[in-house]
């Protein structure tokens, strides 16, 4: 943990009916100084959406050698790597070598990342996922954020149903291959 990492909890009760996973989860998630609201949000949920067994958040914001949050094996092998933010296409293409399966959410605008990925190479491009949610959700959610958090996410038919500290947001899920298939 980073020094001055600002701890924050959260207890969330997940019902992802897309993909029928229902479980509590407890999260301690440090926040570094220079991480805003907005992405360790995206990074609850990043972690949420695409919980597992064998998931766990990287080792922060400062490391190169993981991403935001990454899937194990028992074996200890990546078998997904799934980037918050706006990575570069370096970044994503070292990332597809690496794990079976890579994954990006944003809280940014999804069409400047994949302008800034254009004729970049990107080993299996056209099997990244980006993830993103409506514009003004992230900042709305940001808003009810404390140090010790209760969350309710729901997803159903693609659509996010986010009950955090009281304050109920919703969003559709949406998603587009890092780059089309030729």
């Amino acid at each position: 943990m980073a020094i001055g990492a600002m701890i924050h909890t959260f207890t969330v009760q997940l019902a992802d009916v897309d993909r029928g996973v229902y479980d509590e989860l407890n999260l301690r998630v440090a926040r570094h100084p220079s991480e805003t609201d907005a992405y360790m949000l995206t990074r609850v949920l990043a972690y949420c959406l695409e919980y597992e067994e064998g998931i766990a958040f990287g080792e922060g914001i400062s490391s190169t050698d993981e991403p935001a949050v990454i899937v194990r094996d028992l074996t200890g092998a990546i078998t997904a790597w799934i980037e918050v933010g706006a990575p570069d296409a370096e970044r994503l293409h070292y990332a597809s070598k690496l794990a079976e399966r890579t994954a990006v959410y944003t809280h940014r605008d999804p069409a400047r990342l994949l302008a800034a990925w254009a004729g970049k190479t990107i080993h299996r491009a056209e099997d990244i996922v980006l993830r993103s949610f409506d514009p003004g959700f992230i900042d709305d959610a940001t808003a009810a954020i404390e140090r010790r958090n209760t969350m309710s996410v729901s997803v159903t038919e693609g659509h996010l149903y986010l009950e955090l500290n009281g304050a109920n947001v919703s969003t559709a899920i949406h998603e587009v291959p890092a780059r089309a298939s030729d």
